[in-house]
């Protein structure tokens, strides 16, 4: 089975509801970028890549495209049968991107799982679960509005919540963690997420004035260096995000140990493959983490929740899809949906998703025949 040709298409996904408001940004409309591979044999994979803007990480939409430019046509006639042969095709290509060589790798994964006939948690070393829990993210938001929502959030099925925090002054975001801890309690776990937006001092602050409270703090600083100077002086775990950039981020922190646990993006470490060896890190370590991307629609969700399957349940911290903030599916015979707090894990071949026909439009580009 040999890559016949590559299309490269764009959707356009508006947030639900409204903003999506963080410490560092406000989103209303996310670019997507899908890949589809057409395999000599007639099989087509998907991928997708979808940065939250170009103020998140260090990603943006017309970065992806141009990588792909760069790579697809390296790839036409390559055989698909060794993922880490045509890693090192892409890697020969362009150095670096991976937010753009994760879409190949999602769409190279899809064709080998329709071809072997098997799911693709299946060759990411096999699942230990068909449900995965999800997570829901709370965005920057008043005391009271972002209680309300967690107590409704709670009572649909989720089990943990993401309280976005930053961007304001510190006393709203102390309110809001107390607001929201009266009104769930131990009912759901809680992870608190700077998104990169405090300060070390404020941090320690932040800290202290909410240390009855039970959370994790994710990525409270802008950097490493910053969050390693925490250790020792928090009261709650910190889990690094934004900061893992790569694998030899993953390891470095590890080895400082600087993270009590994480929250992985699957296009921002570079694609699945990759995905799995800081996911076998972390077993090594008993290091918590979820299993997410920045947004996208059912081709990123799919690949999160084939991931998230494979990871043992009593250290993953739910995987965040962008379905509730986003109107209708790509594939809507097999959606990828959040269900009761949960999220089935697709059992068809490949990621379990296939695009409508023509939903997309004409290719933007397309490499090949």
């Amino acid at each position: 089975m040999r890559i016949d040709r590559i299309n490269v298409y764009t959707a356009q996904l508006p947030v639900k509801g409204g903003a999506y408001r963080m410490a560092s940004d406000d989103v209303e409309t996310l670019d997507s970028t899908l890949v589809e591979i057409v395999a000599n044999n007639g099989l087509v994979g998907w991928g997708e890549t979808c940065p939250i803007g170009p103020v998140y990480q260090p990603h943006h939409a017309l970065g992806a495209r141009a990588a792909i430019a760069e790579i697809a046509p390296g790839l036409i006639g390559s055989e698909i049968a060794s993922i880490r042969r045509l890693a090192k095709q892409m890697d020969e290509r362009l150095n670096g991107h991976g937010y753009a060589k994760a879409a190949f790798d999602m769409a190279f994964l899809d064709l080998l799982g329709l071809k072997l006939g098997v799911p693709v948690s299946t060759l990411l070393g096999g699942a230990l679960t068909d449900r995965v829990p999800a997570y829901y993210s709370l965005i920057v938001g008043s005391p009271e509005e972002t209680a309300r929502i967690a107590t409704e959030k709670v009572k649909t099925g989720y089990v943990r919540l993401q309280v976005k925090i930053g961007g304001r002054n510190l006393e709203e975001d102390v309110a809001v963690i107390h607001k929201v801890w009266e009104a769930v309690g131990y009912k759901a776990r809680i992870a608190v997420d700077g998104n990169r937006g405090l300060t070390v001092a404020a941090a320690i602050h932040l800290d202290r004035l909410c240390q009855a409270i039970s959370f994790v703090f994710e990525q409270p600083c802008n950097t490493m260096d910053e969050i390693a100077t925490l250790k020792g002086r928090m009261t709650h775990p910190v889990y690094l995000d934004e900061s893992t950039e790569d694998q030899n981020a993953v390891l470095r922190a590890i080895s400082l140990g600087i993270a009590d646990g994480f929250g992985f993006k699957v296009t921002r470490l570079g694609g699945l493959t990759k995905m799995t060896t800081v996911r076998d890190l972390c077993t090594v370590r008993s290091l918590p983490h979820s299993c997410d991307d920045a947004w996208g629609g059912d081709i990123i969700a799919a690949a999160c929740v084939h991931l998230a399957a494979t990871v043992e349940p009593s250290r993953m911290e739910g995987a965040w899809i962008a379905q509730e903030y986003i109107n209708g599916h790509f594939d809507g015979k097999n959606p990828v949906i959040i269900d009761k707090g949960h999220i089935a894990v697709p059992q068809r071949p490949g990621l379990g998703v296939k695009p409508e026909p023509g939903m997309f439009g004409k290719p933007i580009a397309i490499y090949g025949p």
